[in-house]
């Protein structure tokens, strides 16, 4: 528990450092929603859907955590579903987190993976 709090501690401060020089992402489609949050060290994309339950949990923790992320939904666009698709994508929510692929929610394996690609960064 104390590490996921040292973790948590240390996302928050890297975000907070990071939103005074924004890192440059590439513009999502034109059909995603990109969130409204400090820019993040490590990008994080999310194919979702509305009514998943495990999407609304990491949309939950992303704000709760202040995570930059950018969320497609597969059912409104056909380009982010045929990205989902090409991913290997067979439920929701399929999550990037730099180049690690996530398939389904957990805050520990996220917290995990996002520590890896901010180490490999």
């Amino acid at each position: 528990m104390i590490r996921i709090l040292a973790l948590l501690f240390g996302l928050a401060v890297t975000a907070t450092a990071l939103a005074q020089t924004p890192a440059p992402i590439s513009p999502p489609p034109a059909a995603s929603t990109p969130q409204s949050q400090p820019a993040a060290a490590v990008p994080v994309v999310m194919y979702a859907t509305a009514w998943c339950p495990y999407c609304a949990k990491a949309r939950a923790y992303f704000k709760q955590t202040n995570t930059a992320y950018v969320e497609h939904d597969i059912e409104k666009s056909a380009d982010a579903h045929a990205e989902f698709r090409r991913l290997g994508g067979r439920g929701v929510p399929l999550i990037l987190v730099g180049n690690e692929k996530l398939s389904g929610f957990s805050e520990l394996a996220f917290e995990s993976a996002y520590a890896r690609a901010e180490r490999a960064q």
